[in-house]
């Protein structure tokens, strides 16, 4: 069995191993149903191999190739199941070639049957390599899913902290407008009762000098009723001069004004007069940083107004937004419309930029200053800005959009520093760069 090939036990039809193997009167042997299919296609009993015609319509079996055969599989299998894989299940043969059409690896003797007729083969090896280019290809795709998944993870417990913080701030920021409030209550509260308690003592001490007045009036009258009685003329001597002294010294004292509260100053466009009393605690900054820009090293104000550089990096997100080279932040809100001031203080700062960048500006890499940048530095050294020599304690920035004029200058001194004039064709936003610290200034409401 061993010397005998898997083509050599092949049908000269299917070239797959014999099943049920007829003998032809030719000698030739062929599958018992492969045959059936040849003739009925020919319409004649002739062989397939040597064209010779069959006495018989239904040849014998081949007795002796059936019992080769079965041998055959047997060994094939023994061999399969020992860990021998790397052979053609259908020849025995060793798997050398790889047909690209049906994508799996056959023998010589498959090549040559009709089941691959017309197909593309490769070496096994050329193929394998081709494949393995394909896995690694997989492989980086994996890790680069994992990566993403790690930073989806990141970003959840960031979101989270993000609005733990958020929401910290807010209520903060709201419990200084109450305490504004009730402090503006307690006020309010405060002088309507000083006015209550003030009014109430003048009404009282205006109630005791009318019960003073009655009291002498009521004495006098009583004086004067018993002096009419107990003589006519006597009264008549003395009433004119007591009516004199009555009216000379007790003289009807009356109502006095203003003495009601003064409900009017208390209501009166009173949200109003507190909100204008507002204006001295709260204030407005023209530009508030965003912190989904800010690169690591930038740590930002809770009231997102002010940054300073730091050497310990945070563990942020990787999100687009983000510088991941530059120590750059960006304004919260673009603008592709109108004029826009803000003033930067920047006196703390040993290095610095401020300006404005295009929306579609390239953030992540070393490239962000190359294009779509319009800004005045001290001390950066890239090409794109002007470079202030002197060193400045503020720095006003001036957007015309319309106009497509950017200003900047110095507003301690009013020193023009440079004016940039272009045409902007999409949003720009500000942007900061630092090395140590920077302030946005705030403005007052009105």
């Amino acid at each position: 069995m061993d010397s005998l090939s898997a083509k050599e036990m092949s049908c000269p039809i299917c070239c797959e191993i014999f099943k049920a193997p007829v003998l032809l009167s030719c000698s030739h042997s062929f599958c018992k149903e492969c045959l059936r299919q040849f003739w009925r296609s020919k319409s004649t009993r002739e062989c397939p191999v040597c064209r010779r015609r069959s006495s018989r319509d239904d040849p014998p079996c081949n007795l002796v190739l059936k019992n080769l055969c079965e041998s055959f599989l047997r060994g094939r299998n023994e061999r399969s199941s020992s860990g021998s894989e790397e052979v053609c299940s259908l020849h025995s043969e060793k798997l050398k070639l790889f047909c690209l059409e049906d994508k799996q690896p056959v023998c010589l003797v498959c090549r040559d049957s009709q089941k691959h007729h017309k197909h593309t083969f490769r070496p096994i090896s050329e193929v394998v390599s081709s494949y393995k280019e394909e896995l690694r290809f997989l492989q980086e795709k994996l890790k680069h899913r994992e990566k993403i998944k790690g930073e989806c993870v990141k970003t959840i417990q960031h979101i989270k902290s993000q609005a733990e913080h958020t929401e910290c701030q807010i209520k903060l920021e709201f419990e200084k407008l109450h305490q504004f409030l009730r402090d503006e209550e307690e006020i309010a509260i405060a002088a309507l009762r000083e006015e209550k308690g003030r009014k109430n003592q003048r009404m009282k001490e205006k109630l005791e000098e009318m019960n003073r007045h009655i009291s002498a009036l009521s004495h006098t009258i009583q004086d004067i009723e018993e002096m009419m009685s107990a003589s006519e003329v006597l009264f008549l001597k003395n009433f004119p001069a007591e009516m004199e002294r009555v009216q000379s010294s007790q003289p009807d004292p009356g109502m006095a004004s203003g003495a009601l509260i003064h409900v009017a100053s208390y209501l009166g466009n009173l949200p109003f007069r507190v909100w204008k009393k507002a204006q001295d605690i709260v204030q407005n900054t023209p530009v508030i940083l965003d912190p989904n820009t800010a690169h690591p090293d930038l740590l930002l104000s809770d009231d997102l107004t002010s940054l300073r550089c730091t050497s310990n990096s945070r563990t942020l997100p990787d999100n687009p937004e983000r510088f991941d080279e530059h120590s750059c932040v960006l304004g919260s809100e673009g603008f592709n419309s109108g004029t826009h001031r803000w003033d930067v203080e920047v006196k703390e700062s040993s290095s610095w930029a401020v300006g404005v960048t295009a929306a579609s500006n390239q953030r992540k890499g070393c490239d962000f200053f190359d294009t779509g940048v319009w800004s005045v530095q001290y001390r950066l050294f890239e090409e794109s800005g002007f470079p202030v020599e002197q060193k400045l304690e503020r720095v006003r920035v001036q957007l015309d959009y319309d106009r497509g004029t950017l200003s900047f200058s110095e507003p301690v001194t009013n020193t023009h520093l440079y004016t940039f004039t272009t045409r902007f064709t999409e949003t720009v936003f500000p942007f900061f760069y630092s090395f140590s610290h920077l302030r946005i200034l705030q403005v007052n409401c009105l």
